[in-house]
């Protein structure tokens, strides 16, 4: 079932112009805040981020022909302070217990290096589309911070969209008592007109592809005064800092 919908999107990823013109915009504000050295990509489904920066090993949890190494995000197999930056683009949502991955990603980190994320941003106007509309859940009542022992019958593309809004919003505080090391540096709502317009990896595109760059210029100018409105997406830069005593 999983590898059915990686091999479903690949297709619409190929078919659809407008999207990758959208995730085109995506990666190079990714790579306006990599650090220099070693990136790891965790989700790289369609492993499109090493056409951005140098240095990328690419991973997922289900094995694909072009990718590196398969994993986990909760059990990252690379040793302390050996990576430099950890990109995750619409993963962080799927993870069923995301204190896991954070835990892993400040060990795995060097002091300096980043955590730089894509996700589903829950606003009031993406809300409806993404309870009513959208296949994977919203879910608002859950603590995203709660720790378990992952089931390993669960689906890798089991989610709730609601998981990084809560994290970096309602339980902010819990999350920098829990991880004073990692410190938020860049916090952006986007994806504002063009992303919900194409329909993402949905076959049905509402915007014509000539309209796609003027329409993601525009979002660019006013993301920052309307975007906690009218954001789709939520885009996150996580640094690892030294505390000192």
């Amino acid at each position: 079932m999983s590898a059915d919908k990686l091999s479903k999107n690949g297709a619409i990823w190929e078919k659809k112009k407008v999207l990758r013109e959208i995730y085109h915009n995506f990666y190079e504000r990714i790579a306006e805040f990599l650090t220099s050295g070693v990136t790891l990509e965790i989700g790289g489904g369609t492993g499109n981020l090493k056409e951005y920066a140098p240095n990328v090993i690419s991973s997922d949890i289900i094995d694909s022909p072009w990718l590196d190494c398969v994993f986990d995000a909760q059990s990252i197999p690379f040793q302390d302070n050996s990576i430099s930056n950890i990109v995750a683009v619409d993963v962080l949502h799927h993870i069923e217990f995301p204190i896991r991955f954070f835990n892993e990603a400040n060990r795995v980190l060097m002091n300096g290096g980043r955590i730089i994320l894509l996700e589903p941003a829950i606003t009031p106007v993406s809300y409806p589309f993404y309870h009513f509309i959208h296949e994977e859940d919203v879910i608002l009542s859950q603590n995203p911070l709660l720790d378990g022992t992952p089931d390993p019958t669960r689906e890798p593309f089991d989610a709730n969209q609601a998981i990084p809004t809560l994290i970096f919003n309602k339980y902010k505080k819990d999350f920098a008592n829990l991880f004073p090391e990692l410190s938020v540096v860049e916090k952006r709502y986007m994806s504002l007109f063009a992303y919900p317009l194409s329909g993402g990896f949905q076959k049905w595109c509402l915007v014509p592809s000539f309209l796609v760059k003027p329409l993601l210029r525009f979002e660019g100018f006013v993301e920052s005064w309307i975007g906690r409105i009218f954001g789709f997406r939520i885009f996150l830069v996580i640094e690892k800092i030294t505390i000192r005593p």
